[in-house]
């Protein structure tokens, strides 16, 4: 039985067929449903062309229409529906340069990359599996659909996918399915880094790390990546035991204090880090150099943005793993603090004003404001609006 992932999205597959075409789940989708794992996007493949679908539903989104592909949107959820086909030469390793659709499942998943991923399931739940997908899972093994070096080639992003199932999974990787990434590994340095990042973040984010690193380090893929390629050696640099990473920001941060010598603009370039991630790239180095001098205390703890505990706690254990830190620890300060932001202060500059009336407005005022917030902090003086007044005054401004 269909569980309520799916039951949502039955509705698409049941319109489809009303109509007279065919429509199945395929892929990760399937895949993670038989591993019991938590599914996170339904794909839909269908017989029907991509401008019936769109005639079908009121509310889609034609994202790939060249590749039979539109994006039906119901109960406020995504799906992506794609007419079966088969691809032609893959010029740019990425996109087929053209595209045949078919009426038949069978060639649609004779295309798709690996056995694990070549599944279909109808509305009922009854399985499709023509290249023992099912038999792969039972065995957790990573093999390709047909000959890997032609899968390879294709679109050498599944180079790196393998390695991204071996670390999310914990699977093997056939033999002959490893061989075939080695020699076509040459070719990862055509891909787009966007893509490339999409993989390695999932990769580093794999619950099984450990056992892609080693995948990644065996076969020496690593090579081939961005920063990597100029200095290989920082593979060798990673703890023989890691746990897995949140984000990219994460990956450059760990790797950044593996080998300090690449500096951090280098990563940012190579990688074509967004705005964001080059913001808490920097937090989050600001918080670990903060923290290995002074330790975990309650100033630290005020000035860390609580979207950053996570984060920070997995790299001090990945990086420092005998600190042994949990984000209990973190939020425990947290809780304890008087204040959490500097609205939350009892004094402000009006009050600074007729402290010191004849004082000209300036620098000044910011300066004294920044030093009883750090105090109220620390607890060196209650957060009260006389006593805070009371403090001022002992500590005025200089005089120039």
């Amino acid at each position: 039985m269909l569980d309520q992932t799916f039951q949502e999205a039955v509705h698409i597959i049941d319109k489809l067929e009303e109509h007279g075409f065919k429509a199945y789940f395929v892929g990760g989708c399937v895949r993670d449903f038989l591993l019991k794992r938590k599914i996170s996007d339904i794909d839909i493949a269908t017989s029907a062309p991509p401008e019936d679908v769109q005639r079908m539903f009121s509310n889609v989104i034609p994202v790939g229409l060249e590749h039979g592909t539109v994006i039906v949107r119901h109960l406020h959820k995504s799906y992506e529906v794609t007419t079966f086909r088969i691809d032609g030469n893959y010029s740019d390793n990425r996109h087929p340069d053209n595209v045949e659709f078919i009426q038949t499942i069978d060639e649609d998943l004779k295309r798709r990359d690996f056995t694990i991923n070549a599944l279909a399931m109808d509305n009922s739940g009854t399985i499709i599996d023509l290249f023992n997908g099912i038999k792969d899972l039972d065995q957790k093994v990573i093999r390709t659909v047909g000959k890997g070096s032609a899968r390879f080639h294709e679109d050498p992003l599944r180079i790196i996918r393998a390695l991204r199932f071996s670390s999310q999974l914990g699977f093997v990787i056939n033999p002959n399915t490893l061989s075939d990434m080695q020699t076509i590994s040459p070719e990862i340095t055509q891909l787009a880094v966007e893509r490339l990042r999409v993989e390695i973040t999932k990769f580093f984010g794999g619950a099984y790390i450990n056992n892609g690193i080693e995948y990644l380090k065996s076969t020496e893929i690593y090579k081939y990546l961005p920063v990597m390629i100029n200095y290989p050696y920082i593979m060798y640099e990673i703890p023989i035991k890691v746990s897995p990473l949140g984000g990219f920001s994460e990956v450059v941060v760990f790797f950044h204090y593996l080998e300090p010598s690449v500096s951090i603009k280098e990563w940012f370039d190579a990688w074509k880090c967004s705005n964001q991630e080059k913001r808490d790239v920097k937090q989050l180095i600001t918080s670990i150099d903060y923290y290995l001098e002074h330790g975990l205390n309650k100033w630290f703890v005020y000035c860390l943005s609580a979207s950053y505990f996570d984060a920070f706690v997995r790299l001090i254990n990945v990086l420092y793993p005998n600190h042994r830190l949990t984000k209990n620890e973190v939020i425990s300060i947290h809780d304890s603090l008087v204040i959490h932001s500097r609205e939350e202060l009892q004094v402000n500059g009006h009050d600074l004003i007729s402290l010191f009336p004849n004082k000209r407005r300036g620098p000044w005022m910011q300066e004294i404001l920044n030093d009883i917030e750090k105090h109220v902090v620390l607890n060196h003086v209650p957060n009260k609006n006389n006593e805070l007044k009371d403090w001022i005054k002992w500590n005025p401004p200089a005089t120039n």
